[in-house]
């Protein structure tokens, strides 16, 4: 290795450690157990342009639609002074769904901006028709506060009436109050980090850095590209119906691949639909990204090239405008952020796997399983919990799926039984690994999960999941796994329970939720 190629792979790893102590940062100083214990959150740099520099290994539809919130704030505040931030949820303007609250704040150095911090949380309750914020809406209207991008600080000064009017619009204000500034911690400690950075290496050498950071990584995404042989390929995908028992609607796509370069056309999809799965375009480009980025890591996990700006322009997307992949206001979009980018990642897998036939794993659970809960707890304060549930992983060549695991476009943890029982009146009364629920094959695919929560006081439980009726699908001769399900055990009865739909529960009834596998790879023997 060169002493320049030295010195770059030191900056790389100097500007990933900060966004690593930023997330851990917020970690630590959140409130809710959402952010605090599932690590329902992402940080990243960007540099003076806007231009991604450098990500936590954090959540992948995130991470890969923050692009698009960090253009949305330098557009719509072209002028930006040290010490302030912008706070923006709105899908139509950079966000991807209402609970998704981004944070971004320029960098200063001798007056002079150099690049930006961002934060992406996920709060449990924006309102909305449902605790949770994850209706099943039909308009964005009915998700809960949509915040375009707006001054939350202005030269470090924090506006506490715009903050005010984000907790009322919760139904756990001191929750929302907590998470907020834990973010904005993580963008002081950030700019903190950064500022050490300069005094220690000097802002010429790393802005010099930038640009041969991203040709480096465009270098080694072209390179990963051209693994592949160059051809045309098509492959599709559908989401289901609200009773999950039906289509609703479907994603297509064409993947192009000459030259280094890859090309995927989802003209074709479905236009958008009536509930809640539509997605924005952003999502739709975390998807294709996030599947691009593991073919160009998977020779080197442990220590992968950078994954920033650099990395993306070999990528060329299209999509129609108003289509179920990139909608367009009022549609609703809670679950498009949740549901329908693990859809994406199907139908791209799928492309790439006609072209390199053998290399791609089975379909994983291709759901994030989206449970939340909410009602007035036995102190009369409101409360409002979200989980999505870890499922089975697709098995690859020579290797099974993993068992109970967050698969694709999430990254999170399972929140804690304890942490649960001590914040909210829920009893866990049965967390398990899900038996013979993965697919079949030489490599079998993972198992899925079983939650059964019990409630303790009356309140609402709302759904969001997928992969009830298509089940994942195995590959290379590998079986499919089962689909996932939940059912409502009350009076000594078991009950179906929609896989999109608010239930109403009272003390003592029980929910439990079934998630799927993933599907096996090649033949059993």
């Amino acid at each position: 290795m060169t002493a320049r190629a030295t010195d770059l792979a030191v900056y790389h790893h100097m500007y990933q450690s900060i966004a690593d102590e930023m997330g851990a940062g917020l970690a630590r100083t959140a409130y809710s157990p959402n952010i605090k214990e599932r690590r329902d959150f992402s940080c990243a740099l960007f540099d003076a342009e806007g231009r991604l520099l450098a990500q936590a290994a954090h959540i992948p539809v995130h991470l890969g639609a923050m692009p698009r919130s960090v253009e949305a704030a330098r557009r719509a505040f072209p002028a930006l002074n040290p010490g302030d931030v912008v706070m923006l949820n709105d899908p139509f303007e950079g966000g991807t769904h209402l609970p998704d609250i981004t944070l971004v704040s320029p960098v200063f150095h001798q007056n002079q901006c150099i690049g930006h911090t961002a934060t992406r949380a996920h709060h449990a309750d924006v309102g909305g028709m449902t605790p949770g914020s994850l209706p099943n809406s039909r308009s964005i209207y009915q998700e809960g506060l949509r915040i375009p991008p707006v001054r939350l600080v202005r030269g470090g000064e924090t506006d506490d009436d715009l903050l005010r009017i984000v907790c009322a619009n919760s139904r756990n204000p001191a929750e929302r109050l907590g998470d907020m500034r834990a973010q904005l911690h993580a963008h002081h400690l950030g700019e903190t980090r950064w500022h050490e950075m300069i005094r220690r290496y000097g802002q010429p050498a790393l802005l010099q850095a930038h640009d041969e950071l991203f040709d480096y990584a465009e270098s080694c995404m072209r390179a990963a590209l051209r693994e592949l042989p160059e051809g045309r390929w098509t492959a599709e995908d559908a989401i289901e119906n609200q009773a999950g028992d039906g289509v609703q609607a479907r994603i297509r796509a064409e993947l192009v691949l000459t030259n280094g370069t890859a090309s995927l056309d989802f003209t074709a999809t479905d236009n958008a639909v009536p509930g809640s799965l539509n997605a924005v375009r952003a999502i739709t480009e975390a998807a294709v990204a996030y599947v691009f980025l593991c073919w160009m890591c998977k020779d080197n996990p442990a220590d992968p090239p950078p994954v920033n700006a650099g990395c993306l322009r070999p990528l060329n997307i299209h999509t129609r405008p108003g289509s179920l992949i990139d909608a367009r206001a009022p549609s609703a979009v809670a679950g498009g952020n949740v549901e329908t980018s693990q859809r994406i990642v199907d139908v791209v897998i799928a492309l790439l796997a006609q072209a390199a036939p053998g290399r791609f794993p089975a379909q994983s659970q291709g759901t994030m399983n989206n449970i939340t809960f909410g009602g007035t707890g036995a102190d009369g304060q409101g409360f409002a919990y979200y989980e999505t549930l870890a499922g089975g992983s697709g098995a690859g060549p020579g290797r099974p799926g993993a068992s109970a695991i967050q698969c694709h476009m999430t990254n999170t943890l399972n929140t804690p039984v304890e942490a649960l029982e001590f914040a909210y009146p829920l009893r866990i009364r049965e967390l398990a690994v899900r038996p013979n629920s993965g697919g079949k094959g030489k490599s079998p695919g993972g198992d899925g999960m079983i939650r059964e929560w019990e409630a303790l006081v009356p309140m609402d439980v709302t759904f969001l999941t997928e992969r009830r009726f298509l089940a994942p699908a195995g590959t290379q001769g590998g079986g499919n796994a089962l689909p996932g399900k939940q059912t409502l055990l009350r009076d000594g009865k078991t009950l179906p329970l929609p896989a999109k739909g608010t239930v109403s529960l009272h003390p003592g009834d029980r929910v439990r939720l079934e998630t799927p596998g993933g599907g096996g790879h090649g033949p059993c023997s």
